[in-house]
C-alpha cells in the first residue's frame, strides 16, 4: 500500500511536468494576436511560434534522448524541467521574434525529451498490467492543459501582456521540478546510451516502423479536421464567438475523459483496444461531415471526437515500449522518443492536410478526410495485430520443439 502511494505521488509530479509542458506547447496559439501586435509583425510570423515549437519537438526528442541516454533518470528530469523553466523564461524576456523563436526552441526540447523518458518512468513505477494506466495518467497533465492551462494563460496574456502567460508557465515549470526532486524515486532503471546510428536500426525494424506510422495516421487525423474546429463551427454550424470558447472548453474536458479510459482499455491488449478506438474516431469524424451544418447533431459528434481524440496515447506508448522491450530492449527510451516525433510529426500532417482541403474544398470537407487517414490507422493497427498472432504462434513452436 506504502509502494502504491509513493508511485501514484510519482505520477502526480510527472503530471505536473505535463502540464506546464503541454501548456507552452499551445499557449502560443491564444497568444497569436496578441505577439504579433506587441512585436510588430504579421500574424502568420507570429506562427511559427508554433511551427517552431512542432518541429523542435520532432527533431529533439529522438536526438536528445539519445545523447542523455548515459545520465541517471532522475537526474535527466531535474535537468529537462530545469531547461523548461529557463527556455520559457528567455520567452518571457523576449522583445523580438528571433529570441522568441529560440525561447521556444529550447522549450520544445525540453518537451521531446520529456515525454520520451516521462513514458518509460511512468511504466517504470507499477507492475505490468498497469502501465498503459500509468502513462494515462502521466499525459493527463496534458490533457488538462488544454482544458485549462491554456484558455486561463490566454486570459492572463490578455490582462497583462502575452509576456506575463511564460512567467506564469515558468513558475509552473518550478513547482514541477521541486514536485520531481521530492515524489519521484531515484531507484529507476538507467537509460543507455545509444548512438545515432542506432535510430537507424530502430526505423528499420518493420514493426517499430509500421508502429510509428499507425502513431502519425491515428494521432494526426483528428489535427485534420481539430485545427481549424473553430472556423468550422463558426462559419459552418453557425454558431457564435462565446459559444465556440465553451464547446471547446467541453472538448477539452472530452479529451482528458478519453485520455483516462484509454489508458485502462489499453491495459490487457494495447493493439486490440486501439483497433476499436481507431474504428469509431474514423466513424465519428466521417459522421461529422454530415452533422457539422446542424447545431444539435455537431454538438454530439464533436463531444465524441473529444472523447476520442487522446484515448488512443496511452495505447500507442504502451505498444512501442512493448516492441522495443522486444526487439531493442536496451533503446527503450529513444523508441518513446521516436514515437513522440511520430505524434508531432501527425500534428504537422494533419494541420497541413487540413489546411490544404479547408482552402480548396470547404471547411466541413476536414471531417471526412481526417476520418480516412484515422481508418488507414485502423487497417494498418489490424495488420499489426495479425502479426503479432503469428509471431506468437511461432514462439509457441519454438518452445514445443524445446521441450520436445
Amino acid at each position: 500500500m506504502h509502494a502504491n502511494r509513493k508511485s501514484m505521488f510519482a505520477l502526480i509530479a510527472l503530471a505536473i511536468s505535463a502540464f506546464a509542458i503541454g501548456t507552452t506547447e499551445f499557449i502560443s496559439v491564444g497568444l497569436l494576436p496578441l505577439i504579433a501586435d506587441d512585436l510588430h509583425i504579421t500574424v502568420r510570423t507570429a506562427g511559427l511560434t508554433v511551427t517552431i515549437y512542432a518541429l523542435g519537438v520532432t527533431i529533439g526528442a529522438p536526438i536528445l534522448t539519445s545523447l542523455t541516454g548515459s545520465v541517471p533518470r532522475k537526474t535527466l528530469l531535474l535537468w529537462i524541467m530545469a531547461v523548461f523553466i529557463a527556455g520559457n523564461s528567455v520567452a518571457a524576456m523576449s522583445h523580438g521574434i528571433t529570441l522568441l523563436l529560440t525561447a521556444r526552441v529550447i522549450s520544445a526540447f525540453a518537451h521531446g525529451v520529456f515525454m520520451s523518458i516521462g513514458s518509460t518512468i511512468a511504466a517504470s513505477l507499477v507492475p505490468e498490467n498497469r502501465r498503459a494506466s500509468a502513462i494515462s495518467i502521466m499525459f493527463s497533465g496534458l490533457t488538462i492543459a488544454t482544458v485549462t492551462g491554456v484558455p486561463l494563460g490566454t486570459l492572463l496574456g490578455q490582462q497583462w501582456g502575452w509576456r506575463s502567460s511564460f512567467i506564469a508557465i515558468a513558475v509552473i515549470g518550478l513547482v514541477a521540478l521541486v514536485a520531481n526532486a521530492l515524489l519521484v524515486t531515484r531507484e529507476l532503471s538507467s537509460g543507455t546510451r545509444t548512438r545515432m546510428s542506432d535510430h537507424s536500426k530502430l526505423l528499420s525494424n518493420s514493426r517499430l516502423l509500421l508502429a510509428f506510422t499507425i502513431t502519425a495516421l491515428g494521432y494526426g487525423g483528428t489535427f485534420v479536421v481539430f485545427t481549424y474546429l473553430s472556423p468550422l463551427l463558426h462559419e459552418v454550424t453557425g454558431f457564435g464567438a462565446k459559444t465556440i470558447a465553451a464547446i471547446l472548453f467541453v472538448y477539452g474536458i472530452a479529451i482528458a475523459l478519453g485520455n483516462l479510459i484509454g489508458g485502462r482499455a489499453a491495459n490487457r491488449n494495447p493493439l486490440k483496444a486501439l483497433l476499436y478506438m481507431f474504428a469509431a474516431q474514423a466513424v465519428v469524424l466521417l459522421l461529422l461531415a454530415v452533422a457539422a451544418p446542424f447545431k444539435g447533431p455537431a454538438l454530439i459528434v464533436i463531444f465524441l471526437m473529444g472523447l476520442l481524440a487522446f484515448m488512443n496515447v496511452p495505447g500507442l506508448q504502451t505498444y512501442v515500449v512493448i516492441l522495443a522491450e522486444r526487439f531493442a530492449p536496451k533503446m527503450k527510451d529513444v523508441a518513446s522518443a521516436l514515437n513522440i516525433a511520430a505524434f508531432n510529426a501527425g500534428i504537422a500532417i494533419g494541420a497541413y492536410v487540413g489546411g490544404i482541403v479547408a482552402e480548396q474544398v470547404g471547411l466541413v470537407h476536414t471531417a471526412w478526410v481526417g476520418g480516412l487517414m484515422v481508418a488507414a490507422a485502423a487497417v494498418l493497427t489490424r495488420w499489426s495485430g495479425a502479426m503479432e498472432k503469428r509471431d506468437q504462434l511461432a514462439d509457441g513452436d519454438k518452445a514445443q520443439k524445446m521441450t520436445a
